[in-house]
């Protein structure tokens, strides 16, 4: 009578076990979709690959649908854009810095404390479906960015938000790319 019991036991476990597989694989392919549309109809600023590796950063992504995912692009831009504005002014606290890229720093740091009530201001009409006027707050951020690395580039420097830059563009492109694609289907 004892085989019984674990047999059963061994069989639960089973079962459970490919029940949370299998949500999981649903999940992922949500996010694995729309990073897939998302790429095809931007193929320019939202790489697949970047999509994937954002999305999946965050745990709340593997049971969320197409607009859960859009929430989360755009907090995730947030999260972003918070931490290149501390960054900036971390480092304008350098004592030993070239004039002109402390300038540059210093713009920066102006567009990114801008983008932050701006990302608020999206957020709430994210979730009020106002998807138009998400947009324009979305395109204003992502426009921080390139602003941003343009002051720098103007006079040949390096800029030291670079990386930073490229990411916060990155995520604007694919908050931007989710929302068009709901607004799509909210029509």
């Amino acid at each position: 009578m004892s085989p019984c019991p674990s047999l059963s036991l061994l069989l639960v476990f089973f079962l459970t076990s490919l029940h949370a597989a299998s949500a999981d694989g649903g999940a992922n392919c949500v996010i694995h979709e729309t990073c897939q549309k998302c790429a095809q109809e931007d193929p320019t600023n939202v790489s697949y690959k970047f999509c994937v590796a954002s999305l999946e950063s965050n745990p709340n992504s593997r049971r969320a649908d197409l607009r859960g995912l859009g929430l989360i692009s755009i907090k995730l831009l947030r999260h972003n854009v918070t931490g290149t504005r501390a960054y900036a002014k971390k480092l304008l606290k350098s004592k030993k810095m070239d004039p002109f890229i402390k300038a540059c720093l210093q713009d920066c740091l102006e567009l990114y404390s801008d983008a932050v009530p701006t990302l608020k201001e999206a957020i709430r009409a994210y979730k009020d479906e106002k998807y138009r006027d998400v947009n324009i707050d979305l395109s204003s951020v992502m426009d921080a960015s390139t602003t941003c690395e343009d002051g720098f580039t103007e006079k040949g420097a390096a800029s030291p938000l670079a990386e930073r830059n490229k990411d916060e563009f990155q995520l604007s492109a694919l908050a931007l790319s989710i929302v068009t694609i709901l607004s799509r289907s909210s029509h």
